[in-house]
């Protein structure tokens, strides 16, 4: 007999806020990870300004002829014997939409590596977002919280995503507007059709994707034998296979057709594709990622690109 401590857990009411405890439980800690990896991976890296009309200084640099004399700053120039001309900083921040899968099957963690999809999903998009925001970028996450140009966007990120409600599938993106990049990052399990069917208009409004594909090492490998029950995280589902190793090869082949045909349909309407194990590291992705959003794209060794 269930205690009642059990059927209280079992109601969907409870089964949410357990849900949204678990994740907020998670989200300081993917914060501190996510700091790290981009104090680790950002030296060498630069912002997107560049120099020409603007409100903010940029730099002082020696006059050359043929320029206009009312560029040249008098004051730097009485300095020395040289004459210098004041660059301004072109404002180049835009907008760049960040998104992370928080569904049940992004909670799976094999015993082939140490973090869960969902964990690295969030580590990464938090890691990018501290990145870009040094860099002067606007960031914002669909349906959780509205862009913001400041230098702590990262941790407002995850405060806001410790609040955001749950939801399934991809986001809604009804307040974008205009010109912006857009990062999605999740497992992706659905058909490729299907996830198309709800990525093509993104593209057609003009926005420019980046997609993820997060997977744990035992989901490629399908390390598993004799008799297995498997449980479908989103349904509840169940299959029961009396010899697991039998299925292997099928499996895979299907697994990887899957993504295969999504990086191409992905890559044919414009937008880029990597996917990412759990067994890697973090930053691999997130260096990807910025070769991406920079305009060039990586070779990366913790997973792929197409």
């Amino acid at each position: 007999m269930a205690s009642i401590g059990q059927i209280v857990q079992q109601t969907p009411g409870n089964e949410v806020l357990a849900r949204a405890r678990q994740r907020a439980a998670l989200v300081p800690d993917c914060m501190v990870e996510a700091r790290r990896i981009a104090n680790t991976v950002i030296a060498g890296w630069h912002g997107r300004r560049k120099r020409g009309i603007g409100e903010n200084f940029w730099q002082f640099r020696p006059y050359t002829d043929g320029e206009s004399l009312s560029r040249i700053d008098w004051r730097r120039s009485a300095r020395d014997d040289h004459m210098y001309v004041r660059d301004r900083e072109w404002e180049a921040a835009h907008t760049v939409w960040l998104w992370a899968d928080m569904s049940p099957s992004m909670m799976y963690k094999s015993t082939l590596c140490s973090v869960s999809k969902e964990s690295r999903a969030l580590v990464i998009m938090l890691a990018l977002a501290e990145v870009l925001a040094r860099s002067g970028e606007r960031i914002g996450c669909p349906g959780v919280m509205e862009p913001i140009s400041a230098r702590n966007a990262a941790e407002r990120l995850a405060v806001a995503i410790m609040h955001a409600p749950p939801t399934e599938g991809l986001p809604d993106t009804g307040m974008i507007r205009g010109a912006s990049d857009i990062v999605l990052i999740g497992d992706f399990l659905d058909d490729a059709d299907r996830i198309m069917e709800r990525i093509s208009p993104l593209a057609r409004r003009g926005l420019r994707g980046h997609v993820v594909e997060i997977a744990d090492p035992a989901e490629e490998s399908f390390p598993y034998s004799g008799r297995t029950e498997f449980t479908d995280p989103e349904t509840g589902e169940k299959l029961v296979s009396g010899r697991a190793e039998t299925i292997r090869e099928d499996y895979q082949q299907a697994y990887l057709a899957r993504r295969t045909s999504l990086g191409q349909s992905l890559r044919q309407m414009g937008w880029t594709f990597a996917f990412h194990r759990t067994d890697h590291l973090a930053s691999e992705a997130l260096v990807a990622l910025h070769g991406y959003l920079s305009g060039n794209p990586p070779q990366i060794a913790g997973g792929g690109r197409s």
